[in-house]
């Protein structure tokens, strides 16, 4: 069960990062567009089916298979790993830009975007180096 439970996890980790890096490149895009245009609505659209059918429920999975990863794990043993509680930690973060994203997605579709595109460039790093934290920190288990 446990590795089945772990593939699953990585699938949805997978899966919740490819979003992470896409939809903040559509804003890189969607910044430089006028608003109301048809290639504003066009992003629109895209920009909510990528939150709403692939982030979303990529990221709803990769906490339900994460924890349940770790109950099979033993709770125990996760209780003293420094690079577990580290690891959790970099995971909250990538919440909090998950939130974020999400919010500057509502402010796409309401027109009220007030960030240029080299805003959503530097944006567009915070996942991928946040990835690369949690991935050493797992692999590695440094502390």
């Amino acid at each position: 069960m446990y590795l089945l439970v772990k593939s699953l996890h990585i699938i949805a980790v997978i899966s919740w990062m490819a979003g992470m890096f896409y939809l903040p490149r559509l804003y890189v895009y969607h910044a430089d567009v006028k608003p109301g245009s048809e290639a504003s609505e066009m992003l629109k659209v895209m920009e909510r089916r990528l939150l709403r059918i692939i982030i979303n429920p990529a990221m709803i999975a990769t906490w339900i298979f994460g924890l349940w990863l770790a109950s099979l794990y033993g709770w125990e043993n996760l209780k003293h790993a420094g690079w577990f509680h580290a690891k959790l930690a970099m995971v909250i973060l990538m919440q909090i830009c998950h939130a974020a994203l999400a919010r500057w997605r509502r402010h796409f579709a309401e027109d009220r975007n007030k960030h240029p595109a080299s805003y959503y460039r530097v944006v567009n790093e915070i996942p991928t180096l946040l990835m690369v934290v949690i991935v050493l920190l797992v692999v590695i288990k440094p502390f």
